[in-house]
Order: C-alpha cells, then structure tokens, then sequence
C-alpha cells in the first residue's frame, strides 16, 4: 500500500430532484437488491408526505432530523494490558452524519406500518422533534460514552 498519497473521500453526486448530498446518502443506504430508482421513489415520497403533513419545506425538515440525531461521542473498545475497555472517541461529522442516516434507516426498518415511504416519513418528523427510535440511539451512545469516561485517558 502506497504511503505517498492521502485517498479523498469521494463524495456522491446530489439528488437530481431536491439538489441535495444528504438525499442521495439516504437513497443509496435505502437501495436494496440494486434497485436505486426505487429508493429514490421510496425518498421523494417520503418528503412528500412531509411537505403535504407540515406544509413547510422538507428539506429543512429532513436536515434537522439529521442534525438531531448526529452523535457527538462514541465508544469504540480498545484493548489495553490484557482487558478491554470502552473508550469514549469524538465523532466526526462525516461518520457522524453516516451513523445518523444508518439509524433512520434502521429505525425505518423496525418501525411498524404501511409503505416504507410512510415509515421514513414518521421517523423523519420523530427525528426532527427529538423524539423516535433513532433518537433513542443517540441517547444510548451518549450516555454509554459518559458512563466510561473514566477510560477517556486511554484515548487513541
């Protein structure tokens, strides 16, 4: 492996329909089988039934949601003297933003409910209002974090 040359993070193009990076993670961590023009109605749906609900922009929406459920810290298990302890790590914003998405999806996905499009659309809104299952995530990796504090010295 070459170490000459630091690799770039190669971002995807944006969503043909609402221009956005976000929307088009969010499609392709939705595709399932190959089948991205299906994630794509699945996500435009989605927004829809937002835009139709609140009446405001779903967009903004939608990066709120992302926004809240973010997270700032991790625990990621290093190994040190022979035991394993759960170091508490900052996040940073482009694993943060992926975890955020993972969760919706995940949440999307256990939800219980008609059309997917409508699920995305109640955990989007959820999300939004800091509430809903990944909400509940976040909160649980926070407070993982802050409870092994004590092992932050084991930073890496």
């Amino acid at each position: 492996m070459s170490r000459r040359k630091v690799i770039k993070k190669k971002f995807p193009l944006p969503d043909p329909v609402y221009n956005n990076y976000l929307v088009s993670i969010l499609v392709t961590r939705l595709i399932k089988d190959g089948k991205k023009s299906l994630a794509q109605s699945i996500v435009c749906d989605a927004l829809d039934i937002i835009s139709y609900r609140l009446e405001v922009d779903p967009i903004e929406i939608f990066e709120k949601a992302i926004k809240n459920v973010t997270p700032l810290v991790e625990v990621k298990a290093r190994r040190f003297g022979g035991a394993t302890y759960q170091v508490p790590m900052e996040v940073t914003s482009f694993r943060g933003t992926n975890l955020a998405l993972r969760w919706i999806v995940k949440a999307v996905k256990t939800r219980p409910g008609k059309t997917i499009a409508l699920k995305l659309a109640n955990e989007l809104i959820d999300a939004s209002n800091n509430s809903g299952e990944a909400i509940r995530k976040k909160q649980e990796t926070h407070k993982m974090a802050e409870a092994n504090k004590a092992f932050a010295h084991f930073r890496y």
